[in-house]
């Protein structure tokens, strides 16, 4: 879930472990299907997303054209299924040991494409404070589902 903000904080055990100006804040969920390559993709994708206002008003410019923060977050939840019953399944989420590697991937490949990046702390309950500005919020899948 991409989200593009004004600001951001991202507070664990009541201490703030990353804050960020103007950028993208992505909850990244990652499931059991996912591979390396979707994580160079998935980063890749959010480098050049073109979701900024140019001087025109359209949405046209992309994280690196515009200076912004990339900021990551891991939300396992994110792969909930709550069709059945009342109780979300997450049997489609991977577990921490497939999971870590793979965000720790899209941290990387991120990094290595000229925007400064701002991570939450895997596995760590968070507190995610943020100002969408728009509200502009995009759901991605790299298996391309939706």
């Amino acid at each position: 879930m991409v989200q593009r903000v004004t600001e951001a904080r991202i507070d664990v055990d009541g201490a703030c472990v990353a804050r960020m100006g103007p950028g993208l804040l992505v909850l990244v969920g990652v499931s059991k299907r996912d591979a390396m390559a979707d994580a160079d993709e998935l980063a890749r994708k959010l480098v050049g997303l073109r979701i900024f206002e140019d001087e025109t008003g359209r949405m046209n410019r992309s994280l690196v054209e515009t200076g912004g923060t990339l900021g990551l977050v891991s939300q396992f939840t994110l792969l909930a299924d709550a069709r059945k019953g009342r109780r979300p399944g997450f049997a489609d989420a991977a577990d921490a040991d497939q999971a870590r590697p793979l965000f720790d991937a899209v941290v990387e490949s991120a990094a290595q494409l000229s925007v400064p990046v701002v991570t939450g702390r895997f596995g760590a309950t968070m507190r995610v404070a943020l100002v969408n500005d728009g509200p502009v919020t995009l759901l991605l899948d790299t298996e391309r589902r939706f």
